[in-house]
């Protein structure tokens, strides 16, 4: 009998690209949305754990609203701490395995190189508190967890900076790009692959998993368009100029070199990731 897994977050493009790779794979898997399953609710979580007796959690649910949350901060609490640790506690009682996705946000970008998992977090806003709450609560209350800490996340879907860039480039010929926000483009569909290989190997703990190398949202946005054949003017711009209300780190890029070293993979750089999606993309994306 294989292993069988529980997806939050099912509209996600994270919780989609498990869905697929698990399908393909045979796996039995149930994919459940915030209809279906309030993470935030105990007794919910207690029926579903108990309905579905999982071997594996994939909790791709999140509050992803950097901006809002910080005036919504009980939301992003709730959503980001509060409910991970009703998973952890679900999950240690039936004896799952929980994985639960991070962020780069909980860096201040003072460190100005690339961050390890031994750097002390220090988070900026309370988007990258809450979730570094959420953390430090899935650790404490569920004994087989693991904490994978992605940034800049793409794959199928409208809701990442490839999708919103080409929908802006549709529009315009002069766009504005942040050049001093500088962090890791992580494709969706190897982090769920490698996501998959560490449960397999029982890897506990927390770790980065993204992909290799670093740039800046500018550089992103010029490497987007040159795979799309697109000829736009792009001006590089700093973030302030954006009047964002929650400040972001000015460099959170992550290490991968713990994650491959552990679990004995190559992980390609962000550029030919990136170049192996834009080729899927249909043209009139």
């Amino acid at each position: 009998m294989g292993l069988k897994y529980l997806i939050t977050g099912a509209n996600g493009q994270l919780a989609r690209e498990f869905v697929k790779k698990l399908q393909f794979s045979g796996a039995n898997y149930f994919a459940v949305s915030r209809e279906k399953l309030d993470i935030t609710d105990e007794a919910s979580v207690r029926s579903c754990f108990s309905h579905i007796k999982p071997d594996v959690v994939l909790n791709c649910a999140a509050y992803n609203f950097v901006d809002k949350a910080e005036t919504d901060g009980e939301s992003a609490m709730r959503v980001n701490a509060e409910a991970p640790e009703l998973l952890a506690r679900a999950a240690e009682k039936n004896r799952a395995f929980l994985v639960h996705f991070g962020t780069d946000y909980v860096f201040d970008g003072a460190k100005g190189a690339p961050y390890t998992e031994s750097d002390s977090p220090n988070p900026l806003n309370f988007y990258g508190a809450s979730k570094l709450e959420g953390e430090k609560r899935v650790l404490q209350f569920c004994t087989r967890s693991l904490i994978l800490r992605l940034s800049w996340v793409y794959g199928p879907g409208r809701q990442n900076f490839v999708h919103k860039f080409l929908n802006w480039a549709a529009s315009s010929d002069i766009l504005k790009i942040s050049e001093n926000e500088i962090s890791v483009p992580t494709s969706a569909d190897l982090a769920a692959d490698i996501t998959l290989k560490a449960v397999r190997d029982g890897l506990l703990g927390r770790c980065h998993l993204v992909n290799s190398g670093y740039c800046s949202r500018f550089e992103w946005a010029g490497e987007i368009a040159r795979l799309r054949g697109l000829k736009k003017t792009l001006i590089p711009v700093p973030m302030a100029d954006f009047g964002m209300s929650a400040k972001r780190p000015a460099f959170s890029a992550m290490s991968n070199a713990f994650v491959a070293r552990e679990l004995a993979v190559e992980i390609p750089p962000w550029q030919d990731s990136l170049a192996v999606f834009m080729r899927a993309l249909p043209p009139d994306v």
